[in-house]
């Protein structure tokens, strides 16, 4: 049974909206605008690779399909989650995901809906998300959409490094210039748009909206989720919290100065540094040096560990 973590090599997408500010996660970006680091994913539009050891070279993918003695005896379907960053130096495009059965409805090729949740790493001064709208029905967003009037409609808020947000499916939104996020959501790449600022590509050409299948999946009228984190650890050694609890997914956020032992609380766990540098203990015996940039699975195998050093972790799990 393995009992080291399984570091991943992650995968980048060009966008429209995207920038370099994802080379500061110590990575060589492919694209002049790389929006996004696909950093655990078995999803088919970009698959996370093993980086080292005994399943160097494997997809994410292959390894939930051909080794699922590291994940656990629950190891069922199509690997559930996907962590990404992404680099808002634009605009994101105002949109919405379905869930889970109105995803296999609308789309030949997704298991899971869409819900996801945002974890803000840094943001510029006046950086904004939108997040709800005003409209009571259907026929009341089209309306306001075909007249342009997104102001009324769309609900902004301005956001902080730290700041944290739940996404359900359903849920109109965009990710606003100067964000910079980790996202942690269901293994899914189903997105309607539903406004992109009349902005077109590099061949003049707008992008292409998806009204129809968006209202089919908007929630209506938009239902705020706020959640408080819940404080786990809160010491002189640092601290975790824990962001979200679901259903459909688990996540934390650690700020870790000195020493910090962790139960596991799950047959596998996705864990992304996303500052600092230090070391990962398991099961009491092996060390890894880990810093910032650095996405793993700690495996079934491994039952319990510890963080050292200047780090600050995200991790989650089903």
């Amino acid at each position: 049974m393995l009992e080291e973590p399984i570091f991943f090599v992650p995968q980048f997408q060009d966008r429209i909206w995207g920038g370099n500010r994802l080379a500061s996660f110590n990575y060589q970006l492919p694209y002049e605008k790389t929006g996004e680091c696909w950093a655990i994913s078995a999803h088919s539009n970009g698959q996370s690779i093993v980086r080292d050891g005994a399943y160097q070279g494997s997809s994410l993918a292959d390894l939930w399909e051909n080794e699922a003695q590291l994940f656990g005896p629950q190891v069922q379907g199509e690997f559930p989650l996907l962590v990404k960053i992404l680099d808002a130096s634009d605009d994101l495009s105002v949109q919405v995901h379905p869930n889970d059965t109105q995803a296999q409805q609308l789309e030949d090729n997704e298991a899971f809906g869409k819900t996801e949740c945002w974890y803000v790493l840094d943001a510029v001064e006046g950086a904004e998300l939108i997040l709800g709208h005003h409209a009571s029905s259907p026929e009341e967003f089209m309306l306001m959409a075909e007249e342009q009037r997104w102001n009324e409609l769309l609900d902004r808020i301005s956001i902080k490094k730290g700041d944290f947000f739940y996404v359900p499916s359903g849920t109109i939104h965009a990710i606003g210039k100067g964000a910079l996020i980790l996202e942690t959501q269901q293994s899914s790449d189903t997105t309607y748009r539903v406004y992109d600022f009349d902005r077109v590509d590099q061949t003049g050409k707008k992008r292409e909206l998806h009204l129809e299948k968006a209202i089919k999946v908007t929630m209506f009228p938009h239902q705020s989720c706020v959640i408080p984190p819940k404080i786990l650890i809160d010491q002189e050694a640092g601290k975790v919290r824990q962001l979200i609890s679901s259903d459909l997914f688990n996540v934390y956020h650690c700020l870790n100065h000195q020493s910090l032992r962790h139960l596991k609380g799950a047959a596998y766990l996705l864990v992304s540094v996303v500052d600092g540098e230090g070391e990962i203990v398991v099961n009491d015996r092996n060390s890894y040096s880990v810093q910032k940039g650095d996405h793993f699975i700690l495996p079934y195998g491994v039952q319990a560990w510890e963080s050292r050093g200047e780090i600050e972790l995200i991790w989650s799990h089903t």
